[in-house]
C-alpha cells in the first residue's frame, strides 16, 4: 500500500507558516497543525489540563490552560519546560498517529511542525519546506503583536535554529516577502510537484 508523502512544514516566528498551512488546507492538503492540537488538549476538559495543573500548580483554570499562567512558570527555566514537554510531546504524537491513519490514502499531507529542526523532527518527514521572509519583515510583523517585546522577541530567537540556516538545510524555501498571492502560487506549484 502506497502513503502519503509526508511534507514537514516549518518556519520561524513571524515568518508566516500560518497563513501558507492554510494555503496547503486551501489546496485541498490534509494538515496537522501541533500547536492547534496542542491549543486543543490544554482547552477546556482537554486531556492535558489535569496533567500541566498537577505538574503546575495554578496554571489551569475553567478555560482550560491559562496560558500566560503556564509561560510565566516555565519562561527561562530549561527544567520546567522540560517537564511540561514530558506531558505534551506524546499526547501530540498519539493525535498525530491517528492522522497519519485518517489520511492514509492521499497523496501528500503536512505536519506543520514550529520547532521541526529544533526538536529533530525532520527525519520523520519526507521533505521539509521552510517558510522564511527577510529579517526585517519578519522583525515589523513580530514586533505588531500584542503583548510584544524586543526582549521576549530576541528571547524566542534565540531558541530557533537561524532562519538562514533553516533555508540552508530545507528541501524547498517558501517565500512569504513577497505577495500573498506569490506566496499561493509558491504553494501550489510544490503541492503540483509533489503530488505528480
Amino acid at each position: 500500500m502506497t502513503k502519503p508523502f509526508i511534507l514537514g512544514l516549518t518556519g520561524s516566528i513571524g515568518m508566516g507558516k500560518s497563513t501558507v498551512a492554510a494555503m496547503f488546507a486551501g489546496a485541498g492538503v490534509p494538515v496537522f497543525d501541533a500547536d492547534a492540537e496542542v491549543r486543543a488538549m490544554q482547552g477546556p476538559g482537554g486531556v492535558l489540563v489535569e496533567p500541566i495543573e498537577r505538574a503546575f500548580p495554578g496554571s489551569t483554570g475553567a478555560q482550560g490552560v491559562l496560558r500566560d499562567e503556564l509561560g510565566a512558570a516555565v519562561f527561562g527555566d530549561p527544567e520546567a519546560l522540560a517537564r511540561l514537554e514530558v506531558i505534551v510531546h506524546p499526547a501530540v504524537a498519539e493525535r498525530r498517529a491517528a492522522f497519519l491513519l485518517e489520511h492514509a490514502r492521499v497523496p501528500l499531507i503536512v505536519f506543520d511542525i514550529p520547532l521541526l529542526y529544533e526538536k529533530g523532527g525532520a527525519e520523520r518527514v519526507d521533505a521539509v519546506a521552510v517558510v522564511s521572509a527577510p529579517g526585517p519583515v519578519q522583525r515589523q510583523r513580530v514586533l505588531a503583536r500584542p503583548g510584544m517585546t524586543e526582549q521576549k522577541f530576541a528571547h524566542i530567537l534565540s531558541l530557533q535554529t537561524p532562519d538562514a540556516e533553516k533555508r540552508a538545510r530545507a528541501d524547498h524555501v517558501i517565500d512569504t516577502g513577497v505577495t500573498l498571492e506569490e506566496t499561493e502560487r509558491q504553494v501550489e506549484a510544490l503541492v503540483a510537484r509533489l503530488t505528480a
